[in-house]
Order: C-alpha cells, then structure tokens, then sequence
C-alpha cells in the first residue's frame, strides 16, 4: 500500500519533504496547497503535481479524496489548527515541530487524532535517522555504562530582518519554538532510555537567555534534571552558532555525535559519525546511506500509517513524547521571560475543532437566584497557570454546552482566578457564565476575612460582583450567626448572589438556615461536600467532608439546598486500573476512597456501564447528577479530551431504584 501525501504549505522545509518521500517507498506526493499561486504552482512543477491538485485552499486539499496524509509546513501559530482541521476531515497528519504553540495545543491534537482513529506524529526527522537507533543501541549494551549526563546545543546566526518568522512573535520566533525542540527531545529521549524507558520527562526546568528586541529568545540555555539523576545541558539560538554536537556521557564513558541533527545536510547522502570512548580507547562509527534526511521519516511514517498504525513507532515520538516535550519547552520558556502572543492576557486566539460534532446537550438546572440557568457539570479552574493553556479547555467547555466556573481564592495562590479573568475579558462573556467563588479557606476563615478576600477575588476575575459564593471552609469555633450576616452583608452590596458552604455538615449549615429563617435574612442555599459514587474513606485534604452518609443524604432529600459535588468522580476511582494512579500517592483514588464497600460500588456501576454501552466513569457521574435533591458535579478535567469523555454521563438518566442500587442502599433495582 502507497500512502497518498499531500502537503500544506510550499516552503523550504515542505521541499525537503517532497524530497524525502521522492526518495520513499511506502509514500508519494499527490497534492500540495498554498495560499500564494506563484509559490504552489512552482512547487507543483518542480514535483509533477497535477494541476487538479495544487489547492488554493488547505480546505480543498483536506477533502481531496486522493489525499491519505496530510503534512503541515506552516509556521508554528497554524500547526495545532491545521493538524485537528486534517484528522477531523479524516486524514493521517504528520506536522511540523513545535506540534502547538503550548503543550495544552498538543493534548488537544493528540486527543482529536485518537477520537477520529487516525495517525498523527510531530515532525523531528533526525529521531527516524539510523543514527538515533544505534546510540540507543549502544547504551542498552551498557558500554558506556549507566548513562548520566548530555550536553547538546541547537544555535545559528540568522541576522535579525524585519518579518523574519525567527523573530516575529506573530509567528511564534525564538529560538526555543523553532529549534529547542532538538535539543529537549534528545535529552529526554537519552534520560529514558538510560532507566530502560522510551522517554523521560524531567523534574526540574531550569534555564536562562536573552530577548530579541521582538520579545522572542534570541539565545537561551537550559538545565533539566530528571528523577534519575540524569543531568541535561541545552541550549538554542537563532542569533548565534553553537557547538551543535551531542555529548553524552556514562559512568564508563561517553558518545559523541558529530551532527545529530541534519546528518548530511538534508540533501544525502545522509552519513552519519558517532565517537565511542570507553577508558581510553575510542573508536568512531560511521553509518552511510545515500538517502537524504527526511527519506527517513517519510517513510517510517508512511510504513506506520500503511500497517493501520495510529502513532509512530520508537524512536520517533509518540502522543505522550511530543506532549512532555512541548511541556517542559513551555517551562523553559516561561524560565528565560518569553511569553507567545497566545499567553498574554488580551488574547483572542481559539483553537476550533477540539469539540466533536453530536455531543449529547449539557443538561441545565435553575438554582433559586441565580439569572442564568447553570450547567449541572461545573468546571474546576485549579489547573491552568496561562491564559493560553486555560483557553484550550474554557473554549472547549462553552462550546460544548457548559458556562459554569469553579474558581477559589487560594488556587494558584491567586494565579488561576487571574488567568480566568483575563480569558473571560478577551472573550467578552463575563454576563454569559455562572462564576463560583470561593474564600475563608482554614486559617483565614473568619467573617472579616471573606469580604476582604472576595475584594481581592473580584479584582483578580475582573468582576464587579459573582452570582455564587461558597465558604471554602467552615470554622466551628465561630459562631455561625456571625458568618450568616457577613455572608448577607455582601449580598446587600450587590457583591454576591447566593451562597453556601464547602465543608460543612449538615447541622452546622441547618443551624445557619435556622437563625436566617428567624431574622429575615437569606439563608445558605447550597452545600459543598465531596459527593460521588464511592464514599471517602480518607479526606482527600484536612478538614474535608462527605455527603455520602446515610444522615447527610437524608438531609439533602429534604429539598432545603443544592448540593455542589467536589471530587465528583471520586479521583477516578471508576477509570480503568492503568488510568486511576496518576495522582500522589496520598491522594490517590486506592488511598481515599479505597474499601470493600466501594468495590462494590464500582462492580454495580461496570455491570450497569455495560448494560448502556458506557464506562463506569461515566455511571458514577450519572449519579452524583441523578439524586432526588438538586445536585451538581464539578468536574476538573485537564483537556478537551476529558471533557467529552465526562459528558456522556451528563446525558445519562438513572431511575430512582438505579441510584439507590448503585449506592448500595437497596439489594436490586
């Protein structure tokens, strides 16, 4: 099977290409698109596309049924965009590195490829070299012995020139978006295969450099450490020649690499030097082949593709590589002072296509005082440290149907309700969304401390005012009247709309309503305890609540309140096994909601799962959402990815005797 390519985007990495896969076995050039006629057409002559395939749209090339695979030569902001316009139009996509302007543009890519079954790999050629192989080859032999320490620099004097994509930060220039990615993929790559692993993602981003006058990094050096041990010296530049030789050393000895990263130049033959040192003795291996550079990846890739294959095999980067990749470039960008266009606060770049067509519609629910109807699932904003890594999942929210925003004074100490406000103010839709505040979190949780805490709240979210405030916590030591008329205090002021309480029982918040009821005053109208499908066994933090007990729920049936679920899914104690332990070991979803009882939870929320052609995950939201009393989830999901996978639980309906079951309040439903 020869794979059918078609290229977007005519420059000089796009011909390389084209000459690669002229070199290819497994791949042809069909097609190419280019906004520029000029440009596309003397493409197309100097590869004999037919004139029927040079697109003067990349839309036209994307529908273009002669067209398997699709490969992005853009510059760097259009790679994200591009690469989920391919895979949603039902192509195979290999795009130029940086894959996103953001590791948070990436998960989205990776996320898309894997809902439309299609491949999808981030463009660094040298890992497809038969150079890359054979030094993992070497330190798998343990010749050089445990593997320690790399150095290795990725630097070039291009002169500044007014426009130049390396210094437009419009066109996400630098040093670190345009060459880093080298550099950081080889480290990581040698990091992993020194503890035996395809990768390794480093515990410590440290790094140092100089702007451009544009704002982007001209020059920038880096420090990675790994769990390991294994130290990594990097370093990049457009504005200046580096020794661009790898270095790797072992406690036994080291490998050099003369030019890891275009052995031959691009045009071939593509010979590749490495130097063995082992004591004194040093031999040098030379690996000839008379294809050029990207003959290499153009057909690795074309071969992976053809065997139905949905990400490369190593040592060519997979999903999870290019992710930690982009991650730790996101650090070390943040570490030399360069911010992209895409994370300052004025913002409005959007990544569309994230969501699916046909998702199941957000279910809605109207809480007393509240004007806007309330998405049931609520979406926690303890996560994104950008705008730009936020606005990946807030877009992808809203457009799946959800306009309800979980944020808290401490999160972030303060960054992440920053972060969201800047997002609703360049997207004009602070009168669009139900914002939850938070505050008086323990030890600050007096009756002076929320007004002055909800000031700094408000001045963080941009807001003259949110619809619902929640104390984060409750202080029994003071008297509950006193929080009630603070609480009414605000109220009056126009500061906030209704309010209740997280981390409260029961009694405490009906002795709140008691003395609300006597002096005229607006009671809590809603609880905010841990409520989901397992029951914590362990407080997932001090002074944590649930409402899974046969006494809370018996007061929530009563009707007086609403209850916002914290933890609703339990910390993933109804994924899959391999997916449940990615947290800390102490907050763990075995550690917190571990028990007998909840295993048997989970089991009843698998049969039932089955019986829907659902996941468990997936049931046990359906139950927080299910009670007879009015409830609502708050979900914290990472990606746009997770959100899809959270809705289809929205959208399921339990009977009464299915919720009861599954909690095991009755024997049978």
């Amino acid at each position: 099977m020869t794979i059918r390519w078609g290229i977007i985007g005519p420059g000089a990495i796009a011909h390389n290409y084209a000459d690669g896969l002229a070199q290819s076995v497994s791949g042809r050039l069909v097609a190419i698109a280019g906004r520029d006629a000029a440009r596309r057409n003397a493409f197309g002559d100097a590869y004999g596309i037919a004139a029927d395939k040079r697109h003067d749209s990349y839309a036209g090339l994307m529908a273009d049924p002669d067209v398997d695979a699709v490969y992005i030569s853009t510059p760097h902001p259009w790679h994200a965009e591009l690469s989920i316009a391919a895979l949603r139009a039902g192509k195979h996509v290999l795009c130029e590195k940086p894959a996103g302007m953001n590791a948070a543009e990436v998960v989205a890519v990776t996320e898309v490829a894997a809902q439309e079954g299609r491949f999808f790999m981030e463009a660094f050629m040298y890992r497809c070299h038969p150079q890359i192989a054979r030094v993992l080859e070497i330190i798998a032999s343990g010749e050089i012995g445990t593997t320690r320490h790399i150095r290795t620099q990725f630097g070039f004097n291009a002169p500044y020139r007014p426009g130049s994509r390396l210094y437009e930060m419009a066109l996400g220039g630098g040093g670190i978006l345009d060459v880093g990615g080298y550099p950081v993929s080889l480290a990581r790559l040698i990091a992993g295969a020194a503890v035996g692993l395809p990768f390794a993602n480093p515990v410590s981003v440290k790094g140092t450099g100089a702007l451009a006058e544009t704002g982007v990094d001209a020059v920038a050096h880096g420090l990675l450490t790994f769990g390991s041990g294994f130290i990594a010296e990097i370093a990049v530049a457009v504005a200046r020649n580096m020794d661009n030789r790898a270095i790797i050393t072992g406690d036994k000895g080291q490998i050099v690499l003369d030019d890891p990263w275009v052995p031959g130049r691009n045009a071939g033959p593509s010979d590749a030097t490495i130097h063995i040192t082992v004591g004194k003795e040093t031999r040098t291996e030379v690996l000839r082949d008379p294809r050029m550079l990207f003959a290499f990846e153009a057909e690795h890739v074309s071969k992976a593709i053809a065997a139905g294959l949905l990400q490369a095999p190593h040592p060519a980067p997979s999903h999870a590589d290019s992710i930690g990749n982009n991650e730790t470039l996101d650090k070390w960008r943040a570490e030399v002072g360069y911010r992209t266009f895409a994370e300052t606060p004025a913002t409005n770049r959007v990544l569309p296509g994230v969501v699916p067509a046909g998702l199941p519609a957000m279910p809605m629910v109207r809480l007393e005082g509240v004007g806007l109807p309330v998405s049931k699932l609520i979406l926690g904003c303890d996560n994104r440290n950008t705008v730009a890594e936020g606005a990946v999942v807030w877009d992808a929210w809203m457009e799946a149907g959800g306009n309800a925003f979980d944020t808290g004074f401490v999160y972030g100490g303060g960054l992440h309700e920053k972060v969201l406000g800047e997002w609703m103010a360049a997207r004009g839709v602070a009168k669009d969304v139900v914002v939850i505040a938070k505050g008086a979190h323990t030890p600050y949780c007096t009756p002076r401390a929320i007004g002055t805490q909800l000031d700094i709240s408000l001045e963080r979210l941009g807001l003259d005012s949110v619809p619902i405030y929640i104390m984060h916590r409750d202080n029994p030591q003071v008297p509950v009247a006193e929080f009630v008329d603070a609480l009414n205090a605000l109220k009056r002021s126009g500061k906030i709309g209704i309010f209740g309480g997280s981390n409260w029982s029961p009694a405490r918040l009906a002795e709140a309503n008691a003395y609300a009821a006597k002096h005229g005053l607006e009671p809590f109208r809603i609880l905010n305890n841990n409520l989901s499908l397992a029951v914590m066994e362990k407080p997932v933090w001090a002074g944590c609540v649930t409402s899974n007990t046969p006494e809370t729920l018996a007061f929530l049936r009563q009707g007086s309140v609403a209850h916002l679920s914290w933890s609703s899914q339990a910390r993933g104690y109804f994924l899959p096994e391999d997916l449940r332990n990615r947290l800390p070991a102490d907050t763990a979803p075995e550690t917190c909601f571990g028990s007998p009882a909840n295993a048997e939870r989970r089991r009843r929320a698998e049969a039932l799962a089955a019986e829907r052609g659902l996941t468990a995950h997936n049931i046990a939201t359906a139950w927080v959402l299910g009670q007879s009393f009015p409830s609502l989830a708050l979900i914290g999901p990472r990606s746009p990815g997770e959100i899809m996978s959270t809705l289809p639980g929205a959208a399921t309906v339990l009977t009464e005797a299915e919720v009861l079951w599954l909690n095991l309040e009755r024997d049978t439903r």
